[in-house]
Formats: structure tokens, sequence, C-alpha cells
């Protein structure tokens, strides 16, 4: 089965996939520069940037890239959690940031550079994956539905959660908020 018709050219998708981990650690730098943090900015936006780390935990523990397709967990509800996971956790770190403009800003780069390579890589998986057109027309892209398009027994794995480094995302957290809390408060310890 031949993949849909591309909203973005291959080689701006190729080139966003390159760019998106240079250009988000450069914008990960300057978001911190620029946030102005206080407790309740971080009251606010830490659970909600928490709550796209544990999204991502989910869909990396249901996880076997490019050897099965995952049809459980969050991937029952929508094909790209780890992507929806990022996003939710930017807004979380923007409210805490205390910046409006920062929320905005993720938002163009995600749309920017994110879904360029969301579709590339649906791309590379519908010719790898038997089934992945199926699971495409059931499953949204990035907004997930309000009841699985999918049953599954599958459990989460701890181990894939490894195998998929996803640990790395929690150490960025965790270094990301310390780094806002101490921007907030670091003045009076």
């Amino acid at each position: 089965m031949a993949f849909p018709k591309r909203m973005f050219p291959k080689k701006y998708a190729e080139l966003a996939a390159r760019a998106r981990a240079p250009f988000g650690i450069a914008a990960a730098g300057l978001f911190l520069w620029l946030a102005e943090p206080t407790g309740a900015s971080l009251a606010v936006g830490g659970p909600v940037a928490l709550c796209g780390l544990g999204i991502r935990a989910w869909a990396a523990g249901h996880l076997r890239k490019n050897r099965r397709l995952a049809v459980s967990g969050p991937y029952a509800y929508v094909r790209n959690p780890l992507y929806l996971g990022t996003l939710a956790a930017g807004m979380g770190f923007a409210a805490a940031g205390a910046r409006p403009a920062l929320g905005a800003a993720l938002i163009a780069f995600f749309l920017a550079l994110h879904l360029p390579v969301i579709e590339e890589e649906e791309a590379h998986l519908y010719k790898i994956l038997e089934g992945y057109g199926e699971y495409a027309r059931r499953v949204p892209r990035v907004v997930p539905a309000l009841r699985a398009r999918y049953r599954s027994e599958t459990p989460f794995s701890a181990a894939l959660y490894r195998r998929n480094r996803e640990y790395e995302a929690a150490l960025g957290f965790a270094a990301g908020m310390l780094a806002l809390a101490w921007k907030a408060f670091g003045r009076f310890l």
C-alpha cells in the first residue's frame, strides 16, 4: 500500500530531521535564559510537563522500533504518543517559564520541525510494518482518540522503556525543572 499524499516535501522533512536536535538544544538554552519562572508558574507548568513525560514513558514501554506495529498502551489512541508527550512537556515548560511567547514559539517549532519528521517516519513505517496502513486509517496522528481504536493485552515493559532510552527524557526533565527552580528561588538559597 502506498503512503498517502505528503504535506511536506521529502527534502524538507529530511532537513527538519537533521535540524531538530541541534535547534532543540539551542532553543532550550534560549528558553532557560529568557524564562522568568515563579513559584506559581512552576506549580502550574511542572505537572503539565510531568504529564508529557509520563505519556512519553508509557509510549516507550510499548514501542519495539521498526520491529513490530505498536497498537497497545497509548498507541491504541494516537499514532505518535512520543511526539504528543514532547509537545505536552514543552507546553508545561513554557508555562513553568512564565513566558507565553515561548509557548507560541514551541508550537511553531513543533509544526515546522516535528510534523515533517512525523510524516517521514510514517512513510517509512508504511513500507516496513505490515498493517500500518490500516492502523493509520483507524488511529489519529497527533490528537488522541477518546477511546482506544485497538484492543491489546500487551503490558507496559520496563525493559523496553530502558532499551528505548526514555530515561534520558526523564533526566532532561529533572535538569530543566531544577534550572527553572534555581532561577525562581536560587537567589533566596
